[in-house]
C-alpha cells in the first residue's frame, strides 16, 4: 500500500523525516500544555513577562506562551474558512498531529478528515481524536493529499497549514478543486519565497535543507490557484506577526538552531508568511 501513497523518492524522504522525528520537543512539549498538538508556527506578540520571574519556571512560561501563539495561528486560519455548518465536511491537507482538525470540530461541530503521508502522524492524531471522544467526527488517513481518494464535490472547506512546500501546487490545487463544492473555501498559511530575492537567499536555502522541503515562490501560489478555478478573496501578510514567535522560540530550550534562518529570511525580506483564502468557482 505504501507504494501507491509515497510515489516519489522525495515523498518517501519527507515521510521518513516526519516518521523518524517522533520525539521532536518543539511539537510535543508545546502540545503537552493542553493536550492539543500542532505542527506549525505562531502569530502575534508574545507577553514579555514570560522572560522575567523565577528562573526555575522560566522555560515552562516560554513553552506555554509559544503554544498560545501557535493556537492563535490555527484560530486565525479557522476564522477565514467562512460559514461552516455542523452538517458540512471539511479537509485538513497535511494534518500533522491533528491539532487544527480537532479545533475545527470543536468550533463548527462538523466532520473533519485529515490526510498525511506520515503513518506516525496519522496514528498519533487518531489517538488524540479517540481520547477526546470525537473519532466518529474527526478522522485521519494515511493518504497523499495530491490523491486523497475522497469523493468529489463533498468539501465545504479545505486548508493547508505549512504543508504546501512539500508538493506540486498545480497537482494539489487540481485535487482540491475536485473535492470542493462550488463556492467552497480553501485557506492556506505558508512560508513562501520573495520572487525577487528568495531563491538566492542563503537563509531560505537553510530552511529547505532543515525541513527537507522545497519552498515555492510567492507567485507560484497565485498561478496555481488561478489555473484550478480557485479565486483569492483575501490575502494577509503575516510576516511581521510571526517574527515574535521565532524571537521567543530562540530563547527556549526547544530551539533547534533554525530560528536564526527564519528571522534572517523574514527580516531581510526574502521570505514571506502569508494567509491566502480562495473560493472555488
Amino acid at each position: 500500500m505504501t507504494s501507491t501513497i509515497l510515489r516519489t523518492d522525495f515523498e518517501k524522504s519527507v515521510a521518513n523525516y516526519w516518521n523518524t522525528n517522533q520525539d521532536d520537543p518543539v511539537n510535543l512539549r508545546l502540545g503537552e500544555v493542553d493536550d492539543l498538538y500542532h505542527h506549525h508556527y505562531g502569530v502575534g506578540p508574545y507577553d514579555p513577562t514570560v522572560l522575567d520571574g523565577p528562573a526555575a519556571t522560566r522555560e515552562k512560561r516560554i513553552i506555554a506562551e509559544l503554544h498560545r501563539l501557535e493556537s492563535a495561528q490555527a484560530d486565525l486560519l479557522l476564522d477565514h474558512l467562512g460559514p461552516i455548518r455542523p452538517t458540512d465536511m471539511i479537509l485538513d491537507g497535511g494534518s500533522g498531529r491533528g491539532g487544527t482538525s480537532i479545533m475545527a470540530n470543536q468550533r463548527f461541530g462538523c466532520e473533519v478528515d485529515g490526510v498525511s503521508i506520515s503513518e506516525y502522524q496519522v496514528g498519533f492524531a487518531n489517538e488524540q481524536a479517540a481520547r477526546r471522544g470525537v473519532s466518529d467526527r474527526v478522522r485521519f488517513h494515511f493518504r497523499n493529499m495530491l490523491e486523497t481518494r475522497l469523493e468529489s464535490d463533498t468539501r465545504q472547506a479545505i486548508w493547508t497549514n505549512e504543508t504546501t512546500m512539500y508538493v506540486d501546487l498545480h497537482k494539489l490545487y487540481g485535487e482540491f478543486a475536485r473535492l470542493l463544492k462550488f463556492g467552497g473555501r480553501y485557506v492556506c498559511i505558508t512560508g513562501c519565497a520573495n520572487d525577487l530575492a528568495g531563491r538566492r537567499s542563503k537563509a531560505v536555502s537553510k530552511i529547505n535543507e532543515h525541513y527537507t522541503c522545497d519552498i515555492h515562490p510567492r507567485s507560484d501560489y497565485f498561478k496555481a490557484l488561478a489555473a484550478n478555478n480557485l479565486v483569492p478573496i483575501n490575502v494577509v501578510d503575516l510576516t511581521e506577526a510571526t517574527i515574535p514567535y521565532w524571537q521567543l522560540r530562540a530563547e527556549s530550550e526547544v530551539a533547534t538552531g533554525i530560528e536564526e534562518a527564519f528571522l534572517t529570511a523574514y527580516q531581510e525580506g526574502s521570505f514571506h508568511y502569508l494567509l491566502i483564502a480562495a473560493d472555488r468557482i
